[in-house]
């Protein structure tokens, strides 16, 4: 028999950017990071809820930064050293839109194959579960893969928005 026959099919393998809040690991999908920037000076933007830390300018385009931590309904982030934004593409009607994702710390990029990812959770996570696609197991820990089109959709956060606005203003 030929040794390709024998050979079991090769696994999808992706490449994740893994990053730190507080002491969880979690990782959005390389192909849609841009870049990743060190934390400066940003815009706060009056009536936005918590989780939108402000506006920044890069390179003249006016990109929003979340707060990870406070959109996971955590207590806003403290700045520190190691502080970064990750800028990313979203998709708002079908139009590229780039948002910043302020976090604790960027590890690496890995590699993780589809059989190293498990489904999300059913109980025990600090995240919602829609926003998450999987843990990935990375030797004798996991890291959390985000559902980037779940936990960062415009159109919710736009409506959180939209609801911050009202109270403040009631």
């Amino acid at each position: 028999m030929s040794a390709t026959l024998d050979a079991p099919a090769a696994a999808h393998t992706g490449q994740y950017l893994t990053f730190w809040l507080g002491d969880e690991a979690f990782a959005l999908d390389i192909r849609s990071v841009r870049e990743i920037i060190q934390h400066g000076p940003m815009t706060t933007v009056p009536l936005m809820p918590s989780f939108v830390r402000g506006v920044i300018n890069l390179r003249g385009a006016v990109v929003p930064v979340i707060d990870l931590n406070a959109r996971f309904g955590r207590e806003a982030a403290q700045v520190g050293k190691k502080t970064c934004v990750v800028i990313f593409d979203s998709l708002r009607d079908g139009e590229r839109t780039e948002l910043g994702l302020m976090v604790d710390a960027v590890s690496e990029v890995v590699d993780l194959a589809d059989d190293a990812i498990e489904p999300p959770p059913n109980f025990g996570t600090s995240v919602r579960r829609d926003f998450i696609r999987g843990l990935g197991k990375l030797g004798e820990r996991f890291v959390i893969l985000l559902e980037p089109q779940k936990a960062f959709d415009m159109d919710e956060m736009a409506q959180l928005c939209a609801v911050s606005q009202e109270a403040a203003t009631a």
